[in-house]
Formats: C-alpha cells, structure tokens, sequence
C-alpha cells in the first residue's frame, strides 16, 4: 500500500492523471510559478506555527484540543483544499488523537473555514483514500481533462505539449 498524503488527495480531485504521473516521479511542479507562489504564502503566514511531519503528510499546524490549520495561497476555497484537511484528520484519528475538527485559513481573502470531522467526514476521506490507491495502482494514465480545466497547471505540458 503506498502511504497517501495531502498532495495525493489534491492532485486526485484535481486531475487523477496528475496523481498518476506524480506518483510514477514526474515533478514539473518544481518549476511552477504558482506553487512558489504558494510555498512563499506558506512561509510567510503564520510564521510561528510548526509543521507536523506525518511522514506521508505534513499539516501545517495543529492547536489545543486536535484543531487542525491548514493554509491556502488560493483566492477560491476548494473541495480539494477540505478533502486535504479531512485526509489530515483521518491520518492523526489512525495515529490516536482524537481529533475536533479542521480549519483551512486563506490569508489572502481574510477568510477561514471550518471542515468537520464526524463519522461521515471520516468515510469520505477512507473513500478519497482508497480511490487515490486505485489511480495509483492503474498500469496506464487516466485520460486527461478537457483542456479548460488544465489553465495553470505544471503538468499542462506533460499532457498537452504536442496537440
């Protein structure tokens, strides 16, 4: 079984190809002006918060009473960015911490929001998870996405480079 973290559950509800391609060790993300973008809010936004390595995950912080933070570059709250947090929860809750809830902060549009962790939070994350395991597990990659939906992605080249 491979371990699932964060950036698995992103790239899946972003585009299961990106997962597939991620997870066979293409990177084009390191180049990306949008995850330096995002990397640079990370580093400058609540500066005196640690992340917690998880080994498979990294959460961006956790307070008192098994609060999780997670921190968004994004102008847009996501279902990916809540499905990251419920993944998060899901990992601690395996570890044995029991966890309240989640809260994604968007410190670009002064907003946060709060993800719940209830018993139905915690079955959508175990079945993101194990739909995460089957794109991984595919031989070939899934087909890509209409090519509206690629703007901004680092794999867009990958996957549309020659059409």
């Amino acid at each position: 079984m491979n371990d699932i973290g964060g950036v698995h559950i992103k790239y899946l509800l972003h585009c299961p190809r990106q997962l597939w391609l991620y997870m066979r060790g293409y990177r084009p993300e390191r180049r990306s002006d949008a995850v330096a973008y995002g990397e640079a809010v990370d580093d400058t936004t609540y500066t005196r918060r640690r992340d917690i390595d998880l080994g498979e995950a990294k959460v961006d912080w956790v307070t008192t009473g098994a609060v999780i933070h997670e921190t968004k570059s994004s102008r847009a709250p996501a279902e990916q960015h809540e499905a990251q947090v419920r993944h998060y929860c899901l990992l601690l809750e395996r570890r044995g911490v029991t966890v309240q809830h989640g809260l994604i902060h968007y410190p670009l549009i002064r907003r946060t929001v709060t993800v719940a962790w209830t018993p139905q939070a915690r079955a959508l994350a175990e079945d993101t998870e194990r739909e995460a395991q089957t794109v991984i597990a595919q031989p070939t990659a899934p087909p890509r996405l209409e090519r509206s939906r690629c703007r901004g992605c680092s794999y867009t080249d990958y996957c549309w480079g020659d059409s």
